[in-house]
């Protein structure tokens, strides 16, 4: 596919923000629409001045069916709620979707998981490579180690972040779980607030003698819209079904 048109959901946030000056420079990914909450501040602004570009002519909206029609894939940063409400509409348009939106419950994930039935959905907490990476790390350290190997989760964010732990957390604590057919609830998470700190996890398999430390630090939002954007050219290739990691690392077939 020669041109990808995207649709950004959350487009004033701090990823949406960051996710469109990315993408501007990008010379696959063209910007068709930016979606915010009803009654947001910039309504109807020119997406390009929203983010210190040029007009592009393009304006700020509430409603996804209103510019879906012209778009391939949606990029969802937003909450739960409007994620699944979006989901619904991009099944409706067969358009493909790509989540970075975390604090799903069970059944919310089941949602998403149906939806794959029909449309091809990208789901991760994460899509830096180096936190891909460090998602397969944990797998395999998790399987490889015994249970004489204690295991700690240790994230830190800004301390503006609503959700705690993140959901990268999650996942690690979830990828441990797994490898060691434990529940989630049995492996330690620790989440930490303070400062400006874009984010920080660590996994520690520690035992009497000696300690491992799995560490992935980002240094900006650039790491996460980064890999946001290799997931849009990903995802807008493929059939229905849902993905959950990055193209370039071992690709987890479709459920």
């Amino acid at each position: 596919m020669e041109n990808i048109n995207i649709i950004i959901s959350g487009y004033c946030g701090k990823m949406g923000r960051r996710i469109a000056a990315l993408a501007w420079e990008d010379k696959q990914l063209k910007i068709v629409g930016g979606l915010e909450n009803k009654g947001h501040p910039l309504s109807n602004e020119d997406i390009g001045e929203i983010i210190g570009k040029e007009k592009l002519c393009v304006y700020l909206k509430d409603n996804l069916e209103e510019i879906i029609k012209q778009s391939d894939v949606i990029v969802e940063f937003t909450n739960p709620q409007a994620t699944l409400e979006h989901l619904e509409i991009a099944k409706r348009y067969k358009k493909a979707m790509v989540i970075g939106t975390t604090g799903f419950t069970p059944q919310q994930k089941g949602e998403i998981d149906k939806a794959g039935e029909d449309i091809p959905v990208f789901i991760s907490p994460n899509m830096s490579q180096g936190v891909n990476l460090l998602f397969d790390l944990t797998k395999e350290t998790a399987r490889r180690l015994d249970e004489n190997y204690d295991v700690e989760i240790i994230e830190i964010h800004h301390k503006f972040k609503k959700d705690a732990p993140s959901g990268t957390a999650k996942k690690l604590a979830e990828i441990v779980a797994e490898a060691r057919d434990k529940k989630i609830d049995d492996i330690s998470v620790h989440s930490l607030r303070g400062g400006d700190v874009v984010g920080e996890h660590k996994v520690i398999f520690v035992t009497e003698g000696e300690r491992i430390e799995l560490v992935h630090k980002a240094h900006s939002r650039d790491a996460f819209a980064g890999g946001a954007l290799e997931v849009m050219r990903f995802i807008a290739g493929k059939e229905k079904g849902v993905y959950t990691q990055l193209a370039r690392m071992p690709v987890e077939k479709p459920q």
